[in-house]
């Protein structure tokens, strides 16, 4: 199953992770894409403005500087794959390498809401 590729990688990324907050040289450790990729969504979700533009590209920016490339790469497959029914979407949901990367990323997005929004 591929799936189950997928799963020690990710665990062993968030094993090997910590949720500090990013130097200010690590800041632009995000490619361009996989921030015009959060900047799109967020927009899709608070409106195509240029207000939510501004405050969208804040959010990302504050998500970076909290969290490491890695942890939000982590944290993202944690939440697509989670998504999948049955035991292998069962296994990203419970165990705790997952929840805590998953608790990174909502804590950072928590900030960048408190700040940006």
């Amino acid at each position: 199953m591929r799936m189950a590729f997928f799963y020690p990688l990710v665990v062993a990324i968030a094993a090997g992770s910590t949720a500090s907050a990013a130097p200010m040289g690590e800041l632009n450790d995000y490619p361009t894409s996989a921030r015009a990729d959060y900047v799109f969504g967020c927009m899709k979700a608070n409106g195509e403005t240029r207000d939510s533009l501004d405050r969208c590209s804040c959010s990302i920016d504050i998500i970076a500087s909290i969290l490491p490339y890695d942890r939000y790469v982590t944290a993202e497959t944690v939440l697509s794959i989670a998504q999948v029914p049955g035991p292998v979407g069962s296994e990203f949901r419970s165990t705790e390498p997952s929840k805590k990367a998953v608790d990174d990323l909502r804590r950072a997005q928590a900030e960048a809401e408190v700040r940006c929004f």
